[in-house]
């Protein structure tokens, strides 16, 4: 298995968040270098990364963050988290989203990575939409 192969998972995550950048494997490491928008997606790549066990001795990467012109970024829309053994859609919508049957909403927030709603590994990072609030 080559290393871009080994880090798929990591490069999709790269990928989904438009990474200005590249993953390019030479003399038996994986140089993982971009820019992306915020911390939180520096964060989100670098916690792909770390789910391969040995990623220490595989990776040398050098990821900034460098926010769009004119273009604010609020960290608190922009949530991820990565499943841990156990969690399911609905455990995970339970805690973000206060409300276990909203699951969908972080489904389809993901679609490019899950094909089905029942299946999540984990090491998977997802990105959580925002709770929608209540009109009262």
């Amino acid at each position: 298995m080559n290393l871009r192969d080994k880090y798929t998972h990591a490069i999709q995550t790269a990928k989904n968040f438009a990474m200005d950048g590249s993953a390019q494997e030479r003399d038996g490491k994986l140089h993982f270098t971009g820019t992306v928008t915020s911390e939180a997606e520096k964060n989100a790549i670098w916690d792909a990364i770390k789910t391969v066990p040995d990623w220490r001795n595989d990776v040398l990467a050098d990821i900034k963050v460098s926010p769009k012109a004119g273009v604010a970024t609020p960290v608190s829309s922009m949530k991820t988290y990565t499943v841990k053994k156990g969690d399911t859609l609905s455990k995970i919508s339970k805690a973000f989203l206060g409300d276990a049957n909203d699951y969908m909403r972080i489904f389809n927030a993901n679609t490019d990575q899950l094909t089905d709603p029942d299946v999540i590994k984990p090491g998977q990072v997802l990105k959580i939409p925002a709770a929608e609030k209540q009109l009262t």
